[in-house]
């Protein structure tokens, strides 16, 4: 039996795509898309101009400067360095002799003279040592009129003795004896003279030790520590315990402090000072440098140098040991023309040197932040030395150039230049959009 498959008329008309339908309506949907596209087109060139003319035409943001008046005024410039007040004089005092104490005459904040007892030990054991040397004294001295008296006892038997030999009537050997015994009259003699001499050193040692068992001060002053009391025992060695230290005269006094080896270079003799200290922080006191020493001191690996100060005490508020801090004037400069420091360190917005160049170049590069007054290096400085600043006039900032001198950090004064007082130097500029 033979099958045959036939197309189906009916089949073909309805289940089977027609090749030339889609085709054309493929045509079409691409005509649609490019009417669509050149409108699209347009829009973004004219939005692309017309940014590209806001852009170029100056508007942006806008900016409000800080400024600051210039004036005439007074420059210190000013090294800080801390230290503490320290008397003039100081004294430690010590005994030299070992002993109990008897007694104590002073006490804190005693007024003191040159020679006045302070302390007195135990002089039992030195009286008895300073009776023992008198009688040792008086011996020697008696032993040399003994002395002296044989030596004139044999001085007559020598000389009897020699009239009798030249008589011949005595020996020669008599005449020896008698030489003999009058030399050795004299030999004994000069030993008990020498034993004087001995003794009586001895008795100004005893004395001299005696003396010492009053412990005196050596200056005129006033005690700020003791650190003995009555019945202790006092031991002397080559570190004897201090028993008092006295200051000098406290209405005058030193500032000792330490300068910065960077600053030391500024700091010299006859300098004007002032310092405070804690114990009045609202008051000023003048000192002057005395001196700044040559030796270094190295703490922490830092390295100062220790600079005198005199201080005029008249009024006794200063006292030893405080901590101070010291404001030392090393420039001084009277009615000079002063700029602040703050403007040295300004410049201007990069507004308009950032839409310099090729227009593509800005139209597709990324914007450059602005640079303000807030920089931190100094933006005016130029290899001539002077310095350039802003000045606010009419509205606008506008270029000056200076030549400065000393500063205090804060400000700076102006040597010459384009700026007279009352210049509205610009210090900084904010960005203000619209």
């Amino acid at each position: 039996m033979n099958i045959s498959n036939k197309p189906d008329p009916a089949g073909k008309a309805g289940t089977t795509p027609d090749l030339a339908a889609i085709l054309a309506q493929a045509g079409g949907t691409k005509k649609r898309s490019r009417r669509l596209v050149w409108p699209l087109a347009l829009l973004l060139v004219l939005g692309g101009g017309y940014g590209a003319y806001s852009y170029f035409s100056g508007s942006g943001p806008r900016y409000e400067y800080t400024t600051e008046a210039l004036k005439n005024s007074d420059l210190n410039v000013i090294v800080t360095a801390t230290g503490s007040v320290q008397p003039t004089d100081q004294v430690d005092v010590s005994s030299e002799l070992s002993g109990t104490v008897r007694q104590v005459n002073v006490t804190y904040n005693s007024a003191v003279k040159a020679g006045d007892v302070l302390l007195e030990l135990d002089t039992n054991k030195q009286e008895a040592d300073v009776q023992s040397a008198r009688a040792q004294l008086a011996s020697a001295k008696a032993n040399v009129l003994k002395a002296d008296a044989e030596l004139s006892s044999a001085k007559v038997s020598l000389d009897r003795l020699t009239n009798l030999v030249n008589s011949r009537i005595s020996s020669q050997q008599d005449l020896d004896s008698a030489r003999y015994a009058y030399e050795s009259a004299a030999a004994t003699k000069s030993v008990n003279e020498a034993s004087v001499l001995s003794a009586e050193a001895s008795l100004r040692l005893a004395e001299v030790n005696l003396s010492k068992l009053k412990v005196v001060s050596p200056i005129d002053g006033v005690v700020l520590t003791r650190d003995v009391d009555p019945g202790a025992t006092v031991a002397s060695s080559l570190n004897a315990p201090v028993l008092f230290t006295i200051a000098g005269d406290l209405k005058r006094m030193e500032l000792q402090v330490s300068v910065d080896e960077a600053d030391v270079g500024q700091v010299r003799e006859g300098l004007d000072a002032t310092f405070s200290v804690d114990a009045y922080p609202n008051q000023k006191f003048p000192a002057k440098i005395e001196s700044v020493r040559f030796a270094s001191e190295t703490v922490n690996n830092v390295v100062t140098y220790k600079a005198i100060l005199t201080v005029d005490n008249a009024d006794l508020l200063l006292r030893p040991g405080m901590t101070a801090t010291s404001d030392i004037t090393v420039k001084s400069r009277n009615n000079t023309l002063l700029v602040p420091n703050a403007a040295l360190r300004y410049s201007p917005p990069m507004q308009q040197s950032a839409r310099g160049g090729n227009p593509l170049t800005r139209l597709f590069s990324p914007p450059r932040p602005p640079r303000g007054g807030s920089r931190q290096a100094d933006a005016g400085a130029q290899r001539d030395g002077s310095r350039v600043v802003w000045v606010l006039r009419d509205g606008a900032p506008v270029r000056a150039r200076i030549m400065t001198g000393a500063t205090d950090g804060r400000f700076t004064s102006v040597k010459s230049g384009e700026l007279k007082e009352g210049d509205l130097v610009i210090t900084d500029a904010t960005a203000r959009n619209g």
